[in-house]
């Protein structure tokens, strides 16, 4: 699937395509004509749309918006630097083995965005689908996966069951020992899954959303939403200014509850503090992505070679991006169980960052009561991976003022009915 494809700008704007040519070109000249990836411009006084949030979602919004709508006239405002959120914090796992239909649909749907993205934004991604494997420790975790496995196969989503001694054969440095506090009695395993680069994700959106005339608005904090007299959104007051406009998508992760409340729109979510670590780098030793649910660990190796290691959310509602080191701890104890050689490794950085939790685990992609905002939260633990997809979806749901059939179901008006989308045992940790 190939959705809007990279485009020079036309408008005498510096922007070089990247290719083979371009490189060798540039590397005759030292590197001294490489262009800025995109401009720091200065506020304008309106935008037919502003999005609230420069992370990897907020941008795939706006460059969607401009690419495949026709709107080129988009602010992105955010706060601190772009991709300094959550997008430049995850641990960069890319699945869709969700259990409901509507889930398989959208994390589908960017599976197969991701396949093609960076032909699509002209910017090596790194999407690299060497598979990720879910462990199952007891009776439970089997007979979930096992439904997972079904639900998925009958969506078209590939997933599979795999012995303890298939796991070991697909990651050979796994621990199957079974005299081990949680012994490995089976895997679920989605080959199709995989690892990207979280910092280009955020750059080649920012880059290709620049070509098409979208404003990134970096050091421009949020402070209010404005609402004209018949209660609809006319602008944001922010601390470079007020900037006018009739539509407002507000994708600010773990913040989101506070922007909202601007607007006087009160979320049903829950901001945990999410810890990760990076340790030194090592030869390759770990071909995939692994992940256990009841030990709240998962562990895949980068392209440099640091193994990255995430844990489960923290136990406490925050809006700190710290966390608690008995967290970390915790997690690390159940690495070093599984993966037993990498016991003496250096951990190098450990890190925090803000996810914004909904009742059912699943995200909101919505309209909301206040014409003209429109809102893209609730990601949990799991918002990369859908990284293009929810911008897919969410930039025609701001553009047209209508949900996208794949978005329809995530509505905020679903906590209102009792329509919810559990989707608690696919988060992979902690809630």
């Amino acid at each position: 699937m190939i959705v809007a494809p990279f485009k020079t700008p036309s408008n005498g704007r510096q922007h070089v395509r990247f290719s083979v040519f371009s490189l060798a070109r540039n590397a005759l000249r030292g590197h001294q004509d490489w262009p800025e990836q995109w401009r720091s411009p200065e506020p304008k006084a309106s935008y037919d749309a502003i999005i609230i949030g420069a992370g990897g979602h907020g941008l795939a919004t706006a460059y969607y918006m401009a690419a495949e709508h026709g709107m080129t006239n988009i602010a992105v405002l955010e706060k601190g630097w772009l991709g300094g959120g959550n997008t430049g914090r995850n641990t960069t796992i890319i699945r869709s083995n969700y259990l409901w239909e509507e889930s398989g649909k959208l994390y589908d749907h960017a599976m197969k965005l991701w396949q093609n993205l960076s032909q699509v934004l002209n910017y090596n991604v790194m999407y690299s689908a060497r598979g990720v494997m879910m462990l199952a420790h007891n009776v439970h975790d089997i007979q979930v996966f096992k439904r997972h496995i079904h639900a998925n196969r009958l969506a078209g989503i590939d997933n599979e069951w795999l012995t303890p001694e298939e796991a070991k054969e697909f990651c050979p440095i796994l621990n199957i020992s079974k005299d081990i506090r949680y012994p490995i009695m089976g895997a679920a395993l989605q080959r199709r899954g995989g690892v990207a680069r979280h910092d280009a994700v955020a750059w080649g959106y920012a880059r290709a959303a620049d070509a098409l005339g979208v404003d990134i608005i970096q050091n421009c904090e949020v402070t209010g939403i404005l609402r004209d007299a018949s209660g609809a959104v006319s602008g944001v007051e922010t601390s470079r200014g007020t900037i006018r406009t009739k539509k407002l998508g507000v994708v600010a992760a773990g913040n989101t509850s506070v922007v909202m409340d601007m607007a006087g729109v009160r979320m049903p979510l829950e901001s945990y503090p999410l810890q990760a670590l990076v340790s030194e780098p090592l030869k390759p030793i770990m071909p995939c992505v692994v992940m256990s649910n009841t030990v709240h660990a998962y562990m895949s190796q980068s392209d440099k070679g640091d193994l990255v290691i995430g844990a489960g959310t923290d136990q406490y509602v925050s809006y700190s991006q710290t966390g608690g080191l008995h967290i970390a701890a915790h997690t690390l104890d159940a690495i070093c169980e599984l993966f037993p050689v990498v016991r003496r490794t250096r951990m190098m950085r450990n890190w925090g960052g803000i996810v914004d939790v909904t009742p059912d685990r699943s995200p909101i992609l919505s309209k909301t009561p206040v014409p003209g905002l429109f809102v893209n939260c609730g990601w949990g633990t799991g918002g990369f991976k859908a990284t293009p997809g929810s911008g897919h979806v969410f930039a025609h749901t701001v553009a047209t003022g209508e949900p996208h059939p794949i978005a329809a179901p995530f509505t905020l008006d679903r906590f209102r009915t009792g329509r919810l989308i559990d989707e608690a045992a696919a988060a992979a940790v902690a809630h």
